[in-house]
């Protein structure tokens, strides 16, 4: 992609990953892609802000090049860490040697230990500027957003915040870089929900601190490390993100994430009949096959809803295993205090019904069905596997409207 003014004297010069399948080794990205925002403020003084991974040096010293020459480089802000931020950072060093490195006094040791960089560092603090000419940089201390060295940098004239993971999303930028270029900006806003369910969530009250810390600066662009640059409507990423935050803090909407996973279809026959029962009450429900779907277009349902159903058979005296690694991943993820109910076969032995509970107790979330049955299903275990779904609606939406 070609580089873009975001403001006068301020340039994205970022590159688009198309390549990778996993973003964190973890996480799908392979139909989405994910972008590597990184910003170039040209002065007096000239400032790069955030990086790329290493396979995109090239690319990303072509986007430098178009503004100015790489080895004339001032300073270099790393607002985060992790290598999709800084993984240029060696070929810099051997290009621009006399360009200053500024970060946090976290980050300070973290360069040394990932890429023994000791010398033409400077740590900031909270409040610190930096004078490039009539641009200047401001730099906001936001640790746990979502790792401890963590800090956004904030350009003073412009108003324009440069907020690093936070407000990202994942999806490759499609040939333009801002949120008023796209028309289909529900996909970016589902892909940022997704990011932030696999990425941020665990740390929603510290993205809560930094939104108030800064609700009372003028912004007039929002340039986040992956993912869209809002100029259009900065606010309404910002919102997106409490809001997102508060489901960890306050509670989640209304709705129910079916989970199922099947061997020979019995356990799916009857997750389209509970499926059936609550929608016949009105509430809206996500349909997950485990076997099938990956956990990281599972969770942001499961982060976002109040109610969970699992439907899985039992599996050599346990719960079937793919449900278990996303149960697994909902624990880590901290998705707690959810209404859940449970239902699925079995055939020689049960199992998966005591496993379920125990996960429940684990995860804190309050199971009010629990039901399991030998065999294939007829049509009284299909009458009752919708009143069963039914009832489980309804006491989510009892929960809600006594809130």
């Amino acid at each position: 992609m070609t580089v873009s003014e975001v403001k006068p004297g301020i340039y994205w010069i970022g590159v688009n990953d198309r390549t990778t399948d996993l973003f964190e080794g973890l996480w799908p990205i392979t139909s989405e892609g994910v972008s590597y925002n990184a910003y170039l403020v040209k002065d007096e003084k000239s400032a790069l802000i955030d990086l790329a991974k290493d396979f995109k040096t090239t690319a990303l010293l072509d986007q430098i090049a178009e503004i100015l020459d790489p080895a004339a480089l001032d300073y270099i802000v790393i607002n985060h860490m992790e290598p999709d931020h800084t993984g240029v950072i060696r070929a810099l060093r051997l290009i621009a040697p006399d360009a200053t490195l500024l970060c946090t006094k976290r980050a300070e040791e973290m360069l040394a230990s990932y890429y023994g960089i000791t010398e033409g560092v400077r740590v900031v603090s909270e409040g610190d500027t930096l004078d490039l000419g009539t641009h200047q940089l401001k730099f906001v201390m936001t640790p746990m957003v979502h790792w401890p060295e963590t800090m956004m940098t904030y350009e003073v004239s412009e108003q324009v915040l440069f907020s690093c993971d936070a407000f990202g999303g994942y999806g490759a930028l499609q040939g333009a870089i801002f949120d008023d270029q796209y028309t289909d900006l529900a996909y970016y806003e589902r892909e940022a929900l997704r990011y932030y369910a696999n990425i941020v969530a665990l740390f929603s009250r510290p993205v809560i601190r930094a939104i108030d810390k800064l609700k009372d600066v003028p912004v007039t662009v929002i340039a986040p490390s992956h993912g869209l640059v809002w100029r259009h409507n900065p606010q309404r990423i910002v919102d997106l993100y409490r809001e997102w935050a508060n489901y960890a803090l306050e509670g989640p909407e209304l709705g129910v994430t079916m989970l199922y996973g099947t061997m020979y279809g019995n356990t799916e026959e009857v997750a389209e009949a509970v499926a059936s029962g609550v929608a016949r009450a009105a509430v809206p429900v996500d349909i997950f096959d485990v076997r099938h779907i990956h956990a990281s277009y599972i969770l942001p349902s499961l982060y976002a809803r109040s109610g969970v159903l699992v439907g899985a058979p039992t599996y050599e005296g346990e719960l079937f295993p793919p449900m278990a690694h996303v149960l697994d991943l909902a624990a880590r993820k901290r998705i707690r205090d959810r209404k859940v109910g449970y239902f699925g076969s079995f055939g020689w032995s049960g199992g998966a019904r005591k496993e379920i509970a125990d996960w429940a107790e684990k995860l804190h979330w309050d199971m009010i069905e629990n039901w399991e049955f030998p065999g294939g299903p007829d049509r009284a275990k299909l009458t009752e596997a919708e009143e069963l779904g039914y009832r489980f609606a309804m006491a989510l939406k009892d929960k809600s409207s006594a809130r």
